[in-house]
């Protein structure tokens, strides 16, 4: 059997290491053909040199020597900078995850997607931006688009063999994050490093506080409206501590479906994987007798605006949700750098979306454009906070 070819764009994050781990204990069946990077030079060259990928890309291109030094005499392609990820994603991989951490992974996700093959999305950033244009794209080329989060690709797995038409409801599990039952109080005075200490998944810093500020829920709401296009009035949020019902859909004949599995994203991420086919992975089977409970809560907006902002950013639409979401990663980071407190996080993005007013999107250059206008604005305000 002829081996896929796959690009990992993110190789060095938690999805695409997870990624790396399986193709490993898959022997031939998978070929490697370019892995990227964010910054880190020596873990790319560690990862390119040990599945054997031909071509390496770090994004940051003051770390290109590194990169290039590290691969000397193996034969690798190694380039850097944005123009560099985008050629990657052009090579023409089987497979292609999308896993790179906010707006810089929308331009490659794009490219790959125009290359008429698989795709799966665990890069949330590029559908909430620019999910119609990225929509578009993979209907024009024939793309196959997987979710890889834990939650739509749940609701992916919910749907097999069913019409979207008999969709009643979409119900998006969260799992509240570490301060779930903290008031607002107590959340103005929680620190990085706390916020980062999720109770079930392993994830990077960003993603952390996304789930702290129950901002990556708000922001799977707007994905899930472009893949599953039943309406947002239609999809909710339902927070479920355990984080063992990954998310649910109701069906028009009141049948209720549900994904269930231990939280490792190396799950999801083998369903896409091996799709439309299953195979092995080394994850803890599910034992729900030693789980013993399974509890669900309604979500407070009051203590988690984020909630409340990205559903209408997300019903808006336009380039709000770009705001939203460029808006969120600058003050995710100025709160990680201690520049601000938890609570501006959400108060920073509200202040951007509200002071927006301006045309709806007919291309990437126009959601970047809208992205950099947004990213000038938060900065502003987190100086404000700041001093």
């Amino acid at each position: 059997m002829t081996p896929r070819t796959l690009s990992i764009f993110g190789a060095t994050g938690s999805v695409g290491t997870s990624t790396l781990d399986l193709v490993a204990r898959e022997g031939e069946a998978f070929r490697v053909l370019a892995l990227t990077a964010n910054g880190d030079a020596s873990a790319l060259a560690q990862a390119v040199v040990r599945h054997g990928a031909q071509v390496a890309v770090i994004a940051d291109e003051s770390k290109y020597a590194e990169l290039r030094d590290a691969l000397a005499g193996s034969g690798v392609e190694a380039a850097a900078g944005a123009r560099a990820l985008i050629d990657a994603a052009r090579l023409g991989a089987d497979w292609t995850m999308a896993a790179i951490v906010g707006c810089a992974g929308l331009e490659p996700t794009l490219a790959a997607l125009e290359g008429g093959k698989t795709v799966a999305l665990a890069n949330k950033e590029s559908l909430v931006s620019a999910g119609a244009l990225m929509m578009a794209a993979a209907h024009r080329s024939g793309a196959t688009l997987l979710p890889v989060d834990s939650e739509h690709n749940a609701i992916f797995q919910c749907l097999a063999g069913s019409s979207i038409d008999d969709v009643a409801r979409i119900i998006l599990t969260a799992s509240g994050g570490p301060f779930r039952t903290m008031s607002r109080t107590d959340m103005a005075r929680v620190t990085p490093a706390q916020a980062v200490k999720h109770p079930n998944w392993s994830m990077g810093a960003k993603i952390s506080v996304d789930s702290a500020t129950m901002m990556n829920k708000g922001l799977e709401l707007i994905e899930a409206g472009h893949l599953f296009p039943i309406g947002l009035d239609r999809i909710e949020i339902l927070v479920h501590p355990q984080s063992v019902v990954h998310s649910l859909v109701e069906y028009r004949d009141c049948s209720t479906l549900a994904q269930l599995g231990s939280p490792d994203m190396r799950i999801p991420i083998a369903h896409a994987l091996a799709w439309p086919q299953r195979m092995a992975t080394p994850c803890k089977p599910l034992n729900l007798a030693e789980i013993g409970r399974l509890e669900f809560e309604v979500p407070d907006e009051e203590r988690f605006p984020a909630l409340r902002l990205a559903r209408q950013a997300g019903e808006e639409g336009g380039v709000l949700p770009a705001i939203l979401n460029a808006a969120n990663e600058v003050a995710v980071a100025a709160f990680l750098d201690g520049r601000i407190g938890f609570l501006d996080i959400s108060a920073i993005v509200e202040a951007c979306l509200s002071g927006y007013s301006g045309p709806r999107p007919d291309s990437i250059a126009d959601i970047l454009d809208a992205d950099r206008a947004a990213r000038a604005q938060a900065s502003h305000l987190t100086e404000k906070v700041h001093n």
